[in-house]
């Protein structure tokens, strides 16, 4: 994608109007750069009221930690209890106890199968939600690649069990300020399902050190259960 292409995407979307402050937006293709702004990052309730899925109603609250930082979970599930239950369809997010939003994962059935954004689009769609959401990581921030990302979905349907997969557009980056990962993951719908932040990778042998509480997986690997702590 050229540097003129990409910032004539980005200026549609609103990113180059309001300058606050001037940054460097890695291009993904050429590892070249381009200005774009930066702006306030909304509230992590605002954030979290725009992406929470109608029909969805809260189901746990608790306490957690985020590589020794306090943090709170919390997932919510359908108001008709379609796949309530771990590994199925959720809503959760992650915030700091400061107000830091830490992340969100929006893994809902609606999703499976649609058409994906292409990787101009996503990476527009990315950088917006970004601007809004968390400006704080754009000044640092290193695009690594644009690719496809499955997450797991276990339903009910027809009283049998099946084991799908939610596919969404990854883009993956670095915040070469602190040199930790961060990513947001586009769903066929053009919004963002899958946001995480601060995530610490260790070299080696080569693993994610930080807590991965959004990810039901992870959960049952570990015995943690859906009741509040």
């Amino acid at each position: 994608m050229s540097r003129t292409r990409l910032a004539m995407v980005l200026a549609a979307l609103g990113l180059v109007a309001g300058t606050v402050a001037s940054i460097a937006l890695a291009d993904s293709t050429k590892g070249n750069s381009m200005t774009v702004s930066t702006a306030t990052a909304q509230p992590a309730t605002t954030v979290v009221n725009a992406y929470t899925p109608t029909g969805y109603r809260e189901t746990v609250r608790r306490a957690v930690s985020v590589d020794g930082e306090e943090a709170e979970l919390v997932r919510y599930e359908r108001t008709d209890r379609r796949n309530a239950a771990l590994g199925g369809e959720h809503f959760s997010t992650v915030i700091a106890d400061n107000g830091r939003l830490k992340g969100f994962a929006r893994i809902d059935l609606d999703l499976v199968g649609g058409q994906l954004p292409s990787r101009e689009e996503t990476q527009a769609i990315a950088v917006d939600f970004l601007r809004n959401a968390a400006p704080d990581l754009l000044p640092g921030m290193k695009i690594s690649w644009i690719e496809p990302h499955d997450e797991p979905l276990r339903v009910v349907r027809n009283s049998r069990t099946e084991d799908l997969t939610l596919t969404g557009m990854k883009v993956k980056m670095r915040n070469s300020a602190d040199g930790l990962w961060m990513w947001v993951i586009v769903g066929a719908d053009r919004k963002v399902m899958v946001f995480e932040r601060d995530i610490n990778w260790i070299t080696f042998p080569g693993h994610r050190g930080t807590e991965k509480w959004l990810h039901d997986s992870w959960l049952a690997e570990r015995g943690h259960s859906l009741n509040a702590a």
